[in-house]
């Protein structure tokens, strides 16, 4: 039931990693964790309701303290887990970043870092999918694992990139977030989206770079790309942005 692979990295084996899998909306949830601090320290980045018992049960299993409950924007596609954890584990606290709108325990914006025992991740805001998307990136430094990785929620899509025709969405926004914010990182950066529809699983900077369809033209083609793409209204949109603007704390009704 459970879809993860594992993560070592050779100059540092303090980072646990997995990667899980809700297959409804295709999302990507990543659980990262000290593994050599004595409390293992961890978080969860894009938690989705339907998948929190299974995530919970796999962090008990490891032995490990969630600390953080993370989501890289307002999802329109699922309901974020965020809320749910909280109430079955209520020390957890919620992170969003403060240009969501959104309701959370900690609010993040451009170059705040988020500790987890010796380990963090520096938030790199990237509007464009929405107002108040962002990337969390590992850390800088040689006591952080190696290759960096870069959790990138909508905003850059294996060989594709999030819509920009709605909640605030900017093509142009887009263009400049993804290449001021993760092409500038270094080329053997881990690319980890909230999603992906064709089975991927993992990319690089320098493959996007290299491959993207979308993000290799020049930005005036892109924005007529991003115009042009006549996607259907997303099915959950009108549950899920309200129930994430609350960290999906939904009121029960009927």
């Amino acid at each position: 039931m459970a879809s993860y692979s594992s993560y070592s990295s050779s100059s540092s084996s303090k980072l646990l990693f997995r990667q899980l899998f809700e297959k409804e909306s295709s999302t990507y949830t990543y659980l990262l964790a000290d593994a050599s601090h004595a409390e293992k320290p961890a978080l969860l980045i894009d938690p989705v309701d339907r998948t929190v018992d299974r995530d919970l049960s796999l962090i008990q299993e490891l032995g490990l303290k969630l600390v953080y409950a993370l989501n890289t924007h307002v999802h329109a596609d699922h309901v974020t887990g965020s809320g749910l954890i909280k109430s079955k584990v209520p020390d957890v606290k919620s992170v969003i970043s403060k240009a969501s709108g959104a309701t959370a325990d900690i609010y993040v914006e451009q170059g705040d870092k988020i500790r987890f025992g010796n380990l963090y991740l520096e938030v790199r805001a990237t509007p464009g999918h929405t107002l108040g998307c962002v990337t969390y990136v590992t850390g800088d430094g040689p006591d952080q694992p190696q290759p960096r990785m870069a959790f990138t929620g909508d905003t850059l899509l294996i060989r594709g990139c999030g819509r920009t025709d709605f909640q605030g969405g900017s093509s142009e926004n887009l263009y400049k977030s993804i290449h001021s914010q993760i092409f500038t990182l270094p080329k053997d950066t881990l690319l980890y989206p909230a999603h992906d529809y064709k089975g991927f699983s993992v990319s690089t900077v320098g493959e996007e770079m290299q491959y993207n369809p979308r993000l290799t033209k020049d930005e005036e083609t892109f924005k007529n790309i991003m115009a042009n793409l006549n996607l259907s209204y997303p099915k959950m949109i009108d549950v899920a942005v309200p129930a994430n603007m609350v960290c999906g704390i939904q009121s029960k009704t009927g």
